[in-house]
Order: C-alpha cells, then sequence, then structure tokens
C-alpha cells in the first residue's frame, strides 16, 4: 500500500496499529520529496536521518499511544530543528546548526511525528512570496505563479502530496495566503494558544498547521497547542474529551476486545450565526468577482448545513489599511536589523528601510494597532460567530523575481493581491484559510473563516463542513 498521499490521521492509527512501520511510511515520502520537488523548490534541506528517526521512533514504548505516530512533518525554515541551521530564508542568517528544537517542533516529536525536511520562504518571512536565495517555491497548480508567502513551502509540500502535513507561521497571512494560494487548509491560531515563534513580530506572529484535510489540520492543531480537546473538534464545532483508552474485558476471550462505537466518519450538525463579507477591503481596493462568488457560495453551504448565515455588508476601515502596511514595514526593519546588509536582498534592504524611514516619523502603526485590537475588530466584526471573507484579494502575481525588485514593486503586489489577512493578525483573532472552488484560470480559490479570540474549535467544524461539500483535489499531475 502507498502511504505518500494518505492522512495523517490514516498513517498514525496504521503505526501504531502496527499495519505499517514507521520507517517505511517516511522512505515514502522521502521518495515522493525525491520525485516531486524538483517541480516545486518546496525545501531547502532534505533530512536523510529522518529514517533513522523513524526507526527510533518505532522502539518506543508508547508508540501505541502516539498522535502523530510516523507522520511525515515539513518545518518552515525559521523555526529550529536540532542540529540543522535555521537560515529564513537568507545566506545572511547563521550557519549554525541549532541546540534544540523549538516548542512547537518538540511536541511534533513528542507526539510521534518525524520532520523529513525544511521549507523555503521569502527572505526573513517579510513578503507574500516564494522566491530567496535558495530558490523560488512555484504553486503546484502552475509553476509560473508564485506559491504564496511566507510559508511558500510548507503549503506547496502539503498541496503537492510530499507531506500530510506541514508547520509554519503567519505575521500578517503567511499561513492562510499560502494555502489559499495552493488549496489547502491553514490555521493562524488566536494570541497564546500555540507557542510563537523566537521572534513573533511583537506578538503579530502565530505558529501553526497548514494540512490537505481538516481532520489532519485539528490533529496537529491539538498537538500544537498540548490541548487534546481540538484533535475532534471539526465533527461539531466544539472541544471534545478525548475517549478513555479501552481496556480488555475480564469477560472476553483472549483475542477478543470491547470496543467502543467508531465516530461519525464526517461533521455534525451544529448551529453557529454566521456572516459573510464578500467585499470587505475599504474603498479602492478591488476585489476579484469570482472570489466574491465563492464567499457566497460557501454562506449557502454552510445555510444548507443549518447555521443562521447573515450578510456583512461593511468595508473594514480605511485607516486600518496603512496601518497594517506600517506595522509591516516597521517588523520588517526590526527583523533585518544585525545582519550584514551587503548580504540581504535588494527587497528586504528596501522593506526595512521604509521601516526605520516610518519609526523615525512615528508612523509604525502601534496606535492604530492597539485601537483595532482593544475595540475596533470586535465592533466592526458585529455579533456573528464567524465570519466569512475572500482569502485573496488576486490570482496569485507570477513566481519570479520579487527579491530583486524595491519597495514600491513589492509592497504594492502584495497589498493588491493578499490584503485580506492581516487585520486578523493586527488583533490576534484566529483565522482559518479553506479552498473552496477553482478559478477561471485554473489556480484554487480559498475563503478565510475568521471567529473572536477562543474560536478555534468554531472555525475546524465549519471547516469540515465546507471540505464535506467540496472534497479534496489535488494539482493536475500530483495526483495519488
Amino acid at each position: 500500500m502507498l502511504w505518500a498521499g494518505r492522512s495523517a490521521v490514516e498513517i498514525a492509527t496504521a503505526v501504531r496499529q502496527g499495519e505499517v512501520t514507521a520507517v517505511t511510511v517516511v522512505e515514502e515520502h522521502l521518495h515522493a520529496i525525491a520525485e516531486r520537488d524538483p517541480r516545486v523548490g518546496a525545501f531547502r534541506l532534505v533530512r536523510e536521518r529522518a529514517v533513522a528517526e523513524a526507526q527510533a521512533l518505532s522502539k518506543r514504548r508508547d508508540l501505541a499511544d502516539l498522535p502523530l505516530a510516523g507522520v511525515p512533518v515539513a518545518v518552515k525554515d525559521n523555526l529550529e530543528v536540532a542540529g540543522e541551521a535555521t537560515r529564513g530564508g537568507s545566506t545572511a542568517t547563521a550557519e549554525a546548526p541549532a541546540r534544540r528544537d523549538h516548542e512547537t517542533v518538540a511536541r511534533l516529536r513528542a507526539a510521534g511525528a518525524v520532520v523529513v525536511g525544511l521549507t523555503n520562504l521569502p527572505e526573513l518571512g517579510l513578503v507574500a512570496f516564494g522566491d530567496s536565495a535558495y530558490g523560488t517555491v512555484r504553486n503546484p497548480w502552475n509553476p509560473s505563479r508564485t506559491a504564496g508567502g511566507s510559508s511558500s513551502g510548507s503549503a506547496a509540500a502539503v498541496a503537492a502530496g510530499m507531506v500530510p502535513i506541514a508547520l509554519g507561521n503567519d505575521g500578517m497571512g503567511s499561513l492562510r495566503i499560502p494555502a489559499a494560494c495552493c488549496g489547502v487548509f491553514a490555521v493562524k491560531p488566536g494570541t497564546g494558544l500555540v507557542p510563537p515563534p523566537s521572534n513573533d513580530w511583537h506578538g503579530l506572529t502565530e505558529n501553526g498547521p497548514l494540512a490537505a484535510r481538516v481532520a489532519d489540520l485539528a490533529l496537529t492543531l491539538s498537538v500544537l497547542a498540548a490541548d487534546p480537546t481540538l484533535s475532534e473538534a471539526w465533527r461539531g464545532g466544539a472541544r471534545i474529551e478525548p475517549a478513555p483508552r479501552m481496556l480488555r474485558s475480564v469477560w472476553a476471550d483472549d483475542d477478543e476486545m470491547w470496543e467502543p462505537q467508531p465516530p461519525p466518519s464526517g461533521p455534525e450538525p451544529f448551529d453557529l450565526r454566521v456572516a459573510y463579507a464578500p467585499q470587505p477591503l475599504p474603498a479602492g481596493l478591488p476585489m476579484d468577482g469570482e472570489f466574491q462568488a465563492a464567499v457566497r457560495g460557501a454562506a449557502e453551504t454552510l445555510r444548507v448545513a443549518g447555521h443562521t448565515i447573515v450578510e456583512h455588508d461593511r468595508r473594514l476601515p480605511f485607516w486600518l489599511g496603512p496601518a497594517t502596511v506600517a506595522t509591516w514595514l516597521a517588523r520588517a526593519a526590526e527583523a533585518a536589523d544585525g545582519l550584514d546588509r551587503g548580504r540581504l536582498e535588494r527587497r528586504t534592504r528596501a522593506l526595512s528601510r521604509g521601516g526605520r524611514v516610518l519609526a523615525k516619523l512615528s508612523l509604525d502603526g502601534e496606535r492604530s494597532r492597539e485601537r483595532w485590537q482593544s475595540y475596533g475588530a470586535d465592533q466592526w466584526f458585529g455579533d456573528a460567530d464567524v465570519l466569512i471573507t475572500p482569502a485573496l484579494a488576486a490570482v496569485p502575481p507570477r513566481a519570479d523575481g520579487w527579491g530583486r525588485r524595491g519597495l514600491a514593486r513589492n509592497v504594492l503586489a502584495n497589498v493588491r493581491y493578499a490584503p485580506v489577512t492581516g487585520p486578523w493578525n493586527m488583533c490576534g483573532w484566529p483565522a482559518l484559510a479553506v479552498p473552496i472552488a477553482t478559478h477561471s484560470s485554473g489556480l484554487p480559490i480559498g475563503v478565510q473563516l475568521v471567529a473572536p479570540p477562543g474560536g478555534e474549535p468554531h472555525l475546524l467544524g465549519l471547516a469540515a463542513q465546507l471540505e464535506a461539500a467540496h472534497p479534496l483535489v489535488r494539482p493536475p499531475g500530483f495526483a495519488y
């Protein structure tokens, strides 16, 4: 049986039950990476030592209890993996290997996952593109188009079937943007749920999972959050306490076990108040008509599923856009501080220079961010449980050459195609990208689900209902 292309839930179940070894699973996925990644460029480093780590995993006494037993995972190359250099998409960063895993990586490994590689990202994770000194991450749906960013390689690796799950992070949409570009799921957790990156951009950035299936997304999020009640939240939009392990009955024969009834294979009905905003952007920022139609289609799917659906026709406040851009540039300046500017890309130098200029003028976006975080987001959001918006405003731009371009072209390109995600980093609310349709260009269309703090279970439950109505589609040439 081929295990590459299977879900994380299927793989972990089979490894726990002894149907397949972790070594076989990892070897198959390394073979898939070797065959598929030359077309995509998702990985900076493929870890051949993953096979030895899978062998060691097979000897763990707690193998039968590991929620991600033997599951291959790709990790964004700005999160520390012990024994590997963390380059962050730049040749200006340190070459020394990390001495220990980042906490999120440690939690994945403790749960039985095996890190098969480090994925590419734009330099210092500053933009929604996938090009860097280590190559260009190409969209598996169309290699001339960007995979998005900054968790570019993680999204492309999942979309192309090289891994079932991946780890990335999101400072202004860096999980949701590439997920929407590549047609996979990704969740940016709310503030405080998952340990953040070492440099969390003053609380803007959260670590989170990407996956091809909602059940895998929920399971991985539960491990990252150290919260087992999230692993089955996709079934009914609420946290579910894990069922205790069944013990052998004293009345059973030697080969007989009392087993609970298996849970339903699909999501269960529940009722939320869901608002939809096909065009949430301030006046002057256009929104692709097919993306607007996808939001309306998602709302109708959820109406049929039993939810109360209302239209949200208010646009985001105009002042929030410039504040979000200013905040982004200020963080770019901080990210580049202390690095050899001669080894940085033109794009990085330009973004960081712009951030320094704005900081000198006291235009770093902090006051507007505090306004939005303290009361603005809540007032604009209204009384819904969840809001549906487009995940992007335009189809992904072309993949190549952005690192050689300056400030104006990079800022304008990012704002034109991916302006919808940043507001929810500015306030720290959870948000989730859901692939839902195919654009006339042949690229996937994603919608964004947003909830107030603590709403991750609602997001997972709605994503599962949308997934049931719009099943997984692999990019052409990457099917199993």
